[in-house]
């Protein structure tokens, strides 16, 4: 679905393997007609639509993420929980939110990558051994929202050749 040239393409891409919120992205992405990629190692079902491209990648390590990396651009959308993945298109512009509507920008994406890190390496050594709370109705609906209006900043800023990136004001969340 091409846009008129002086209106550049606002896409999404979902890091779709283990993403809990593939269906409300598909609505808020139909309601405002913005292409989507659905992209896992996976043949996964995703609705009959123009606007809802599958992408099957091979299985392998971080497969899905290098494709997104490799194919998303400045403006566009990424709905990923993976801290690294998320870091890689924030440097390309992108604007990436996770699946409890957190977005991660320029300005959350070093703590995040903190974060991540030191949780791992205390997975590691055994002082955590559990995961995080479960997702809830509240997360789905903070995510929705931050889906809605991540796709209208996107589209005003995409509009805007003077901003080559995609800035998000901090969530609170």
């Amino acid at each position: 679905m091409p846009d008129h040239p002086t209106k550049p393409a606002v896409r999404i891409f979902i890091d779709a393997d283990a993403c809990p919120v593939r269906d409300e992205t598909y609505r808020v992405a139909h309601r405002y007609g913005v292409h989507t990629f659905v992209v896992a190692n996976q043949l996964l079902g995703v609705p009959a639509s123009a606007l809802i491209e599958r992408v099957v990648v091979s299985e392998g390590m971080d497969e899905a993420d290098n494709w997104i990396a490799e194919h998303v651009h400045a403006h566009d959308i990424v709905i990923s929980s993976d801290i690294p993945l998320a870091a890689r298109c924030v440097a390309k512009g992108a604007c990436v939110l996770d699946a409890k509507g957190r977005i991660l920008d320029e300005n959350a994406i070093g703590m995040a990558l903190a974060v991540r890190n030191l949780m791992d390496d205390l997975r590691s050594t055994g002082v955590i051994t559990q995961g995080g709370r479960s997702y809830s109705k509240n997360d789905r609906s903070s995510f929705l929202s931050a889906l809605d209006t991540a796709v209208v900043k996107a589209r005003k800023h995409a509009l805007n050749p003077l901003n080559n990136r995609l800035r998000m004001p901090p969530s609170g969340l």
